[in-house]
């Protein structure tokens, strides 16, 4: 089966006065229904490397392919077309658009992929928020919502194209700790009940714990790349 992810030599060096190397020479595959937690001390390219997976960033060398597609040769647009349509982001911050309803919010990604009429659009998005427990805030803005909350309409924005990758940056790393549960447990719930792929940055080493799959950096390269204990994929 062809992996969603497959990498073979990436890094990505700023050319400074003195090269900074933030990710080095990596090579991973990642496929379909995995939930992977990417770990490390700060600084050792986490965020960088899932830069480069989702497309945000380009490698100073090294091939990417997502779902078998070869993301070299791609252009801004094709890329920005590849990641709106397999590709939804959790970010650390929310990054909410804050005039907007959290159903506005979350139907933004499907207006920039136009697949969907109006009404359509409306009633997906009031299912996504529905289905992580916001039935009842879908008009409310980001500023009447609690972090947690705010947390839960990115992740329904995220699913808003139906993508079978999702990337998380420290999703849970600005949350207190009954939030972080919520939204870990929302992540693994993307990998055993809906079948995405979930791969995150993460600080909190219980959390990666828990994940199928652990991938250590240090210094820009992997250190040990070894399955969890926790999320599995679905049967």
């Amino acid at each position: 089966m062809t992996p969603l992810i497959a990498a073979h030599g990436l890094t990505r060096t700023l050319n400074e006065t003195v090269p900074v190397t933030l990710v080095d020479n990596v090579s991973l595959s990642i496929g379909a229904r995995e939930f992977v937690a990417i770990t490390g001390p700060s600084g050792s390219g986490k965020s960088s490397l899932l830069y480069l997976l989702g497309l945000l960033d380009r490698p100073t060398a090294g091939t990417l392919a997502i779902a078998g597609r070869d993301t070299e040769p791609m252009d801004e647009d094709e890329r920005a077309a590849l990641r709106l349509a397999t590709m939804g982001f959790v970010f650390q911050f929310h990054f909410l658009l804050p005039e907007f309803s959290a159903r506005d919010n979350v139907e933004i990604p499907m207006r920039r992929l136009g697949r969907l009429g109006r009404a359509d659009m409306r009633e997906r998005a009031a299912a996504l928020l529905a289905s992580l427990g916001l039935a009842d805030h879908l008009d409310k803005r980001p500023d009447q919502l609690s972090g947690g909350q705010r947390q839960r309409v990115a992740v329904a924005r995220a699913l808003a194209n139906d993508p079978p990758l999702i990337l998380a940056d420290e999703p849970t790393g600005s949350l207190d700790s009954r939030s972080s549960e919520q939204v870990f447990d929302i992540l693994t719930e993307l990998v055993r009940g809906r079948g995405k792929t979930v791969v995150a940055v993460t600080h909190d080493l219980a959390m990666a714990e828990r994940t199928d799959r652990r991938i250590h950096l240090v210094d820009g390269r992997i250190s040990s790349d070894e399955g969890g204990r926790g999320a599995g994929p679905p049967g």
